[in-house]
C-alpha cells in the first residue's frame, strides 16, 4: 500500500527542508511513501553563516553552491524528488531584492500556483505539507508567499476548471501546517538555562513568541531514530549552517534526547474524516485505501 501513498512538501529556500520536517520524510521514506520536494526559490539572498565556507569563490557562485547543498540535502533526508519552482529569492523585508520582479514575492499567486497545481497533479501527493498561516515570528516575504501559493494550489489541483492546462485534476486528501511550536521552543530554552548555557536566541524573542498566535498542534510525528538526519541534512548546508550553531547543535546529544523526537502540525484541510490528535500524517488516507 505504501507503493501508493505520496507525501509533498512546499518549502521557500534551500535548507528550509532540512530544518521543517526532515526527520518525518525520513521516517516516511523508510517506509516506502514516496516524498516529493518543491522548493520555490534559489536561495540567491542566503548570508554564508559558517566562517569557513566565508570565501571568494563561494561568493562569487552562491546560488550554484546553494543548488549543489540542497541536492545532498534531500538525498539525505530521502525524497525522491526535487522540483524548483523557479522564482528568485527575495531576501528579508525590506531589502533591494525585494523589489526585483523575478522575486517570489513579487511573481503572480496565479502565476506560481499553476506551476504548483502542474506539479502536484503530477505527482498525485495524498499529503500535502506548507507553512502555516501565522509567520509573525518569521515574516520572510517567501514563507509568506509559499504558504499562500501551497494553500492555493491545494484547493484549485481538484478543480478540473482551474489551470486546465496543468494535467488532469487530483485532490490531495490532506493538508498540514509545519510547525515551530512555542512548546518546543520554551522546553529547548529551559533546557539551556537549566546547564547554564547561553540562549542562542535573546530574551526579546522569548517574550515575543509568548504573545504571538500559532495554529494548534493537531498531529505529532515520533521520528525517534531519524533524528539525526535533520542534523546530517542542515550540516549539507555548509554556508547556511555552522556546524559549530549553538542554535542548532548546542544542547548535549543526551539532553535533547530527553525532550523527545516529535516533529509537530497543524491539520488544515481533511477529506477523510480521521480526527486529532494523529500520529500519522496518513491517517485516515490509510483507511480509506484499504477499503
Amino acid at each position: 500500500m505504501t507503493d501508493e501513498l505520496c507525501l509533498l512538501c512546499v518549502h521557500a529556500h534551500p535548507d528550509d527542508e532540512s530544518s521543517k520536517g526532515a526527520s518525518t520524510v525520513a521516517k516516511y521514506h523508510a517506509e516506502g511513501v514516496r516524498s516529493v520536494l518543491v522548493c520555490c526559490t534559489g536561495g540567491e539572498e542566503g548570508e554564508i553563516l559558517n566562517p569557513a565556507m566565508n570565501r571568494p569563490e563561494i561568493l562569487d557562485h552562491l546560488p550554484e553552491v546553494r543548488a549543489a547543498e540542497l541536492a545532498r540535502a534531500a538525498a539525505i533526508i530521502g525524497y525522491d524528488e526535487l522540483v524548483m519552482l523557479g522564482y528568485r529569492d527575495s531576501g528579508m523585508p525590506g531589502t533591494e531584492a525585494n523589489e526585483r520582479p523575478e522575486s517570489f514575492c513579487r511573481a503572480s499567486v496565479e502565476q506560481a500556483t499553476a506551476r504548483l497545481v502542474a506539479v502536484v497533479r503530477r505527482t498525485k501527493p495524498q499529503v500535502m505539507a506548507i507553512y502555516p498561516a501565522h509567520q509573525s515570528l518569521y515574516p520572510h516575504p517567501d514563507h509568506i508567499r509559499a504558504h499562500e501559493v501551497g494553500f492555493a494550489a491545494f484547493h484549485a489541483a481538484g478543480d478540473p476548471e482551474a489551470f486546465p492546462d496543468a494535467g488532469p485534476a487530483w485532490q490531495p486528501q490532506k493538508l498540514y501546517y509545519m510547525l515551530w511550536s512555542k512548546k518546543r521552543m520554551f522546553a529547548l530554552a529551559e533546557k539551556f538555562t537549566e546547564l547554564g548555557l547561553e540562549l542562542p536566541w535573546g530574551e526579546e524573542r522569548l517574550e515575543m513568541m509568548a504573545d504571538a498566535p500559532q495554529e494548534d498542534i493537531t498531529t505529532e510525528i515520533d521520528v525517534a531514530g531519524f533524528g539525526h538526519v535533520r542534523d546530517d541534512a542542515l550540516r549539507a548546508h555548509e554556508t547556511q549552517v555552522d556546524p559549530k550553531s549553538p542554535f542548532w547543535f548546542g544542547l548535549p546529544a543526551e539532553v535533547a534526547e530527553e525532550l523527545g523526537h516529535y516533529d509537530e502540525y497543524h491539520l488544515a484541510e481533511n477529506f477523510t474524516g480521521s480526527q486529532p490528535p494523529e500520529d500519522d500524517l496518513f491517517a485516515g488516507v490509510r483507511e480509506r485505501a484499504s477499503l
